[in-house]
């Protein structure tokens, strides 16, 4: 891969890593608040290794290998840099199956959010979806029929990648809601600040399987998705510590980062059917979204009355 294309996926990624870890960031920043500064700096740079290599890092090398054992474990690390006709062949082969169900995982993320989730309406029809929410499980089980559906004509495999897909969004799903519940309640001054330090590092990994599995819109190579979730979690983190209440006034970059999820994911599955489409365009897409939300952000924020000079 050329080097314009490796700096443009790795920023998009970065891009992607922190729009999506907006809502986790908030949260976080008001359970720091309690805490000394020297725990602070622990979660800063600690915390940040643990979040990037264990997690960021560790995560989708797993899941290459799992959808590819033949690679073995350094086959699956270096697969998309490798010249290797076998090492190519099998990516190619298990590449379907890991991207129905990364896009199956990220389509189901983000209608739940548009049917079932409080947020600040930032186009016209999302109220009347919010309004609607009983729908949203008819609807992803259509969707997830038509995936699988769909899948079958391919392979049995896909198929049961589409059905892992949906599974790991419930799973995580109902793990996020006990987590955000919990995660408030860690305010509570009383607690020790091991056992929030260790809660919230619980709490990132959980929230980091919707950026892991989106990256793979943006490319196949682990170094990479290493490369730009870190520097996405690194800026996350640096934000947690100190402009968080800046990051609340952009009302709509929760609706960038969930548009963005939803063309990631037809973006997978498109891919994961034979569809492929140019290097470049996940990277774009997500530029062009957010920057459409931010820009809708920034006009919402209001602007303060200037002073009266009552000399």
């Amino acid at each position: 891969m050329a080097i314009g294309p490796i700096i443009l996926t790795v920023l998009g990624l970065c891009l992607f890593e922190i729009v999506s870890s907006i809502d986790n960031a908030i949260i976080n920043a008001e359970v720091l608040s309690t805490l000394r500064p020297r725990a602070r700096k622990w979660f800063l740079l600690w915390g940040l290794l643990f979040a990037v290599v264990l997690v960021r890092g560790l995560l989708p090398w797993l899941i290459v290998w799992f959808a590819t054992p033949s690679l073995g474990p350094l086959g699956a690390l270096t697969a998309a840099f490798s010249g290797d006709p076998k090492i190519l062949g099998a990516v190619e082969a298990s590449a379907p199956i890991l991207l129905v169900g990364g896009g199956t995982f990220l389509v189901f993320l983000f209608f739940h959010w548009l049917f079932l989730e409080e947020k600040e309406y930032g186009i016209i029809g999302e109220r009347f979806f919010h309004a609607n929410g009983v729908w949203f499980y008819a609807v992803i089980s259509f969707i997830l029929s038509a995936i699988v559906w769909s899948s079958l004509r391919h392979s049995s495999m896909m198929a049961f990648g589409a059905v892992l897909g949906s599974t790991t969004f419930f799973v995580t799903h109902g793990l996020k809601q006990r987590a955000e519940e919990g995660e408030r309640s860690l305010t509570n001054k009383e607690m020790s600040s091991f056992s929030k330090l260790l809660y919230l590092e619980i709490i990132d990994a959980t929230f980091s399987v919707d950026g892991v599995l989106g990256a793979f819109a943006f490319t196949m190579s682990v170094p990479l998705i290493l490369i730009g979730n870190g520097l996405g979690a690194l800026v996350v983190r640096q934000l947690t510590m100190g402009n968080i209440d800046r990051i609340k006034r952009y009302v709509f970059l929760k609706n960038g980062a969930m548009y963005s999820i939803l063309f990631l994911g037809i973006v997978m599955l498109l891919d994961s059917f034979g569809h492929t489409l140019p290097n470049w365009m996940s990277p774009l897409i997500t530029f062009v979204v957010v920057g459409f939300f931010l820009f809708k952000s920034v006009r919402a924020v209001p602007t303060p009355a200037p002073e009266r000079n009552l000399s």
